[in-house]
């Protein structure tokens, strides 16, 4: 009996020894549980939550319009801007890991969303191309093309800009040709209609060098071909047999912004901020210079104009009503609200809509919330912190079991006189006396 009694004893201790142990492993369960819960929605489902929001605009067509033919086909094409992917010399490992996985997560569910059938990038994909070795330079590319890779029936191009092949007194023509190595090289793009001229506006100096007497003399030849393609049914023979181009105004794409003398009127949550909208523009460095930006609006003669560089948004009119559109930074290391542009285009119209990116301060945000909840669940496991969930419930008892003593008996004293409750007979004999009977 003794015996039975010890070994009772001994399994109940045991019994109360493990449920401490089983009680940690549910917190921590719960705590991992949470931590990946967190890590799931800040680095996967939220871009999903915030692009799937986008949707390409719509552009009017001669069918649209009640016109007879058949539908011109629509481009949907994604333009972004400054992706700088930093490199071996300033670029910081934490800094490459956080801000190459939002931008390789941003663009990987932008395609899977929204289903582009080009993109183009305008310029300082790399950050640290004007210096880079021919190492790095190749790290740096493949990089790239892990953050940007895209199926094969979508085109990705790129234009030159200053980060890419340093700024004008800079750039050679090796930076040059391995940049285009890496990106096709040429200026002039045609697809469904669509012309597309893509200036490395690095090279319009104007000072006469050989890499911008070359860029300039391409650009004439793509003017030329240009304005026989509108004009092949006045003036055949001056094209000769050369490709004729589709007869459309072609769109502009660039790095460097044309001339303007700051961001004063540009407007929108992600313009300049105001203590940089009235700065003035440098020509040849902010911006082009007006000069060049007078050939490219004549020779070319656009109809719509993007470009990148400032890292904030602006829409401003140039000439005779050429929109040129400023494409924010795609990555969070130069703004915290990124953002790109979709575009639906036809050979003669188009139309724009913005898709803006996760913002960075609400990542952290939730990093945060989450970090400080954890702290405060652990805290109470451990007792150094009473939970929230059993601190309210405790005042909700204390509520309960406290008595009401606003129904108790009241004592009123004034100097020497006392009222008290007056009870049943004092009550009858008060009614007599005054003759008062209540039936």
């Amino acid at each position: 009996m003794a015996a039975e009694d010890t070994a009772s004893t001994r399994l109940g201790a045991g019994r109360q020894h493990l449920r401490p142990l089983k009680r940690r492993g549910l917190v921590l369960l719960r705590l991992t549980a949470i931590v990946l819960a967190v890590l799931l929605f800040c680095e996967f489902l939220i871009y999903y939550l915030v692009i799937f929001r986008c949707s390409w605009p719509a552009v009017k067509t001669p069918a649209d319009a009640g016109g007879l033919g058949t539908p011109e086909p629509v481009l949907r094409a994604m333009f972004l801007a400054d992706t700088h992917l930093l490199g071996a010399v300033r670029g910081h490992w934490l800094d490459k890991l956080r801000r190459e996985w939002q931008m390789e997560r941003a663009f990987q569910t932008a395609l899977w969303l929204l289903q582009p059938e080009v993109v183009f990038i305008l310029g300082d994909v790399f950050d640290e191309g004007k210096w880079s070795s021919s190492q790095a330079w190749a790290d740096d590319v493949g990089r790239f093309w892990k953050i940007f890779r895209h199926p094969p029936h979508v085109q990705l191009r790129a234009v030159a800009g200053n980060h890419d092949i340093g700024f004008h007194y800079q750039m050679n023509t090796y930076k040059i040709k391995r940049f285009e190595k890496v990106f096709n090289p040429e200026r002039l793009f045609s697809w469904k209609g669509i012309n597309f001229v893509m200036v490395n506006s690095v090279a319009l100096e104007g000072d006469g060098c050989d890499i911008c007497s070359g860029a300039e003399a391409e650009l004439l030849e793509i003017s030329h071909r240009l304005n026989c393609s509108r004009e092949q049914e006045h003036r055949p023979q001056e094209c000769g047999d050369r490709q004729r181009l589709p007869a459309s105004a072609p769109i502009l794409l660039q790095h460097f912004p044309l001339y303007r003398r700051n961001d004063a009127n540009c407007s929108g949550e992600d313009a300049a901020p105001p203590d940089e909208k009235y700065t003035p523009f440098k020509e040849r460095y902010d911006a082009l210079s007006q000069e060049a930006s007078r050939k490219l609006l004549w020779w070319l003669r656009p109809r719509l104009v993007l470009s990148g560089h400032t890292h904030s948004a602006c829409e401003v009119l140039h000439g005779a009503g050429v929109l040129e559109v400023s494409v924010p930074s795609f990555s969070w290391r130069n703004r915290n609200n990124p953002s790109f542009i979709m575009g639906s285009v036809t050979p003669t119209e188009y139309a724009l809509a913005k898709c803006y990116l996760p913002c960075e301060d609400t990542v952290l945000t939730t990093y945060c919330t989450a970090a400080g909840g954890l702290v405060l669940l652990t805290l109470g496991h451990a007792g150094l912190v009473a939970s929230p969930f059993h601190f309210g419930w405790n005042m909700l008892r204390k509520f309960k079991t406290t008595p009401d003593t606003s129904l108790e008996p009241l004592s009123f004293s004034h100097s020497s006189f006392t009222m008290r409750p007056w009870s049943r007979t004092a009550i009858v004999k008060a009614r007599r006396s005054t003759g008062i009977f209540l039936e």
